[in-house]
């Protein structure tokens, strides 16, 4: 499916503007939402799916026959809403950071990711709290408030800054220790912006175990675009997305700079 500038620059500033009065809205509530224990390992708060539909409302003004993968619905599965034309799909977290932002700590994302024909086009993740903006699409470099950002290339050095997860369903694997004391490792609490701070260079990479789809579809984009490189732990390019089919899966992603990407995966496979 070809999309012109034009359009995808209406597609850019559609999720710009929706992200940012979702997490205007988080930012209102935060401190008051009531926590809800999802299942064993995720929460959710009153204040998602209230965001949520801020979101869709909001893009719906300009893309009404556009698909919808969200993390919330009302009955406690994920929301899917086909699109009726293009294949176009808008998935969104609004709240990625939820035990953050159920603490009250003002450290989450607000993350929008829009795929066509199973790619990801175009890509916004807002953090409310520094009023910080990561954007991207095909036809754009990556931008943090409308600033140009790259992820450079810097190989990997004890003062190194790279994402890694913080919580496992078993075991802590034996690669994620070598990183622990290779470099300064990091963990947000939020897959986003582990993700967004790869792209302007603030982590060298990260390694993820368990998210979603909208917890990276933005990222993917926007990383893209700064020139990062996108793969599962074994080095296979994560590049297209099936959303029609999509029930919760999982990926293993890892994002880095070219340079430190390949120092990673000889970590995790070594």
């Amino acid at each position: 499916m070809e999309i012109d500038n034009k359009r995808i620059a209406q597609i850019l500033e559609t999720a710009t503007v929706a992200a940012r009065l979702a997490g205007q809205r988080a930012m209102e509530l935060i401190g008051y939402a009531k926590k809800i224990e999802k299942s064993e390992n995720e929460l959710v708060t009153t204040a998602d799916p209230q965001c949520q539909e801020i979101i869709i409302e909001r893009i719906k003004e300009n893309f009404p026959d556009h698909g919808f993968l969200g993390e919330e619905s009302n009955d406690g599965h994920l929301l899917k809403i086909a699109p009726r034309g293009e294949n176009i799909w808008w998935v969104i977290d609004p709240i990625d950071g939820t035990n953050n932002y159920a603490s009250g700590i003002p450290y989450f994302a607000v993350s929008i990711g829009v795929i066509a024909d199973g790619k990801p086009i175009a890509g916004v993740i807002f953090q409310p709290s520094t009023e910080s903006m990561f954007t991207a699409a095909i036809n754009t470099g990556a931008m943090l408030n409308n600033s140009p950002i790259t992820c450079g290339n810097e190989p990997l050095t004890n003062f190194s800054n790279v994402g890694i997860d913080g919580h496992f369903k078993d075991k802590i694997p034996a690669w994620q220790n070598r990183i622990m004391l290779m470099c300064r490792f990091r963990n947000f609490g939020t897959t986003a912006m582990q993700l967004a701070y790869v792209t302007n260079g603030g982590l060298a990479g990260t390694a993820s175990h368990y998210p979603k789809i909208w917890d990276i579809a933005a990222g993917v984009i926007i990383a893209k675009q700064a020139g990062a490189v996108i793969t599962d732990w074994k080095g296979n390019k994560i590049e297209n997305f099936d959303v029609a089919n999509y029930n919760r899966e999982p990926y293993e992603i890892l994002v880095a700079n070219p340079k430190a990407h390949k120092q990673l995966l000889d970590i995790i496979n070594g």
